[in-house]
Parts: C-alpha cells; structure tokens; sequence
C-alpha cells in the first residue's frame, strides 16, 4: 500500500498540456490522476509533486532529489532528460550514468520507483528528428530499470501517443487526453485497480497540403519560435515556478475542470 508518493521530473510530471485553471500551476496531468486514484484508496495517502517545467536532467537532480529524500517515500516516480536530448548536444551516455545514480539512491531508501522511456515522435517531424536519442535513451533505462528492480512505464509502445490529437498545441506536451493515457498505464504499472477509461478517438482527420501549412505556420508563430527565443536568451519556461506540490501533504484536488 502506498502511503508517500514523490514526484520528480519536469513538464510530462507537472503536467504542462492538461491545463486546469484550479490547479497548482494551473496545469493537472498524469500525475494528479495518479495520485487522485491512489489517495482515494488511503486514507492516509501523502504526495508531493516537485517537477518543474523546461528543467534539464542535471537540474532536476540538484533541485528535487535532496528534498525527495528527505521526504522518505514508499513510492517515487521519475522522469528527467528530455530537454536534454532537444539540446544540439547531448552526452547520452553521462546523461544516464548520472540518471542511474540518482535512481540507485532512491532504491536504497526501500522506495518503489517508476521510471519512464521517452514518446516514439516517429510521427511528428519535430520529434522524428530526435528519434534515434531517444531510443538509444530508452535502451539505457531498460538497463536502469533491470539492474535496479524498478517499474516501468513504457511510453514508447504506446502507439495511442503517436496520435497528434494526443498532444497540446505546442506539440511538446500531451494534452488531458494524453495525459489520461498515461495515469492509466501508469496506474496499470503499479497493479492498482482504477476506473480510468481511455479515450477512443476516430479515424485521424485528412488535412489538405494547404490545412497542413497553414496549421504549420501557425505552429511555428506561436510557438517554435517562442521557444526558440528563449533558449537563444538562456532562458527557461520555469525559470519563475516553483514545484507545484512542493510538500507531502494529503491529496486534494479541485472539481473545477476547465
């Protein structure tokens, strides 16, 4: 039975994408659905949720795992190193071997920890660019996951991700319905019971050549080059956040959707 749940991450645990006006940080996410289920279920059920968006994996590292200890978890969720494998460099192989360390601390606590593999972004020209990264990533938290007896959720083989009505309108985030697919394996990885349904979309609307531009264009102005902006300024979108669920508290959570 789980009793003190820990989130790490960046913006996949805070949630960005599943916007929620009521919500810490006005974002929701697979996290708060996790968490909701878990805390309907005990009584005495604690979480906190430290991730914060556009934080690299050495960041998230510094910033949370000290706090996450302290905090003495039975479970612990992490995901980090997406920004980095975006950057135009990327050591993948010191990335994980920092990755593995942390993750090797954690378990010495007795925490159960979840870890994640990257999105297949095979049909997504943004994210087919970084395709093979992130599969040679994914390869290292397999190895993660083996030596040090953690659960994974594998979002790779989640071919319903691939699926762009799954993702916000910046296509870096998932969106409620996204995220809900994700709780859901989530949830399923854990062997809690839940009643959780998944989306079933129909078949993918066909876009004319000039829908695609057009929707392309727009894309790119309202957010490519925002981002790009900011990593041109060294600048972060989480650069005046702080983790949403910053204590391990009780769970609550609004009724108001938006």
């Amino acid at each position: 039975m789980t009793n003190r749940l820990v989130c790490l991450g960046d913006s996949f645990t805070e949630g960005v994408g599943d916007d929620d006006p009521a919500a810490p940080n006005k974002v929701r996410g697979w996290a708060d659905r996790v968490a909701a289920v878990l805390a309907a279920r005990t009584p005495e059920f604690r979480c906190a949720n430290l991730a914060v968006r556009g934080k690299l994996l050495a960041q998230v590292l510094d910033e949370q795992l000290e706090a996450a200890l302290a905090m003495k978890p039975d479970l612990v969720t992490l995901y980090a190193g997406g920004n980095d494998l975006m950057r135009p460099k990327v050591d993948i192989d010191a990335l994980t071997g920092t990755y593995e360390r942390a993750v090797s601390r954690l378990r010495a606590t007795g925490a159960q920890v979840v870890l994640f593999t990257g999105v297949d972004g095979v049909g997504d020209a943004l994210f087919r660019k970084i395709r093979g990264r992130v599969a040679i990533y994914n390869e290292h938290v397999r190895g993660i996951v083996a030596r040090h007896e953690t659960l994974l959720v594998d979002l790779w083989s989640m071919k319903q991700l691939r699926d762009r009505r799954m993702w916000a309108p910046d296509r870096l985030h998932l969106n409620s319905l996204g995220h809900n697919e994700v709780a859901i394996e989530t949830l399923n990885t854990l062997g809690v019971a839940h009643d959780l349904a998944p989306t079933v979309l129909g078949p993918r609307p066909r876009l004319s050549t000039r829908e695609q531009r057009a929707e392309n264009l727009r894309w790119s102005r309202e957010h490519a080059l925002p981002w790009i902006g900011r990593r041109l300024r060294g600048e972060s979108s989480g650069d005046t956040l702080s983790a949403k669920r910053p204590s391990l508290v009780p769970f609550e959570e609004s009724a108001v959707r938006s």
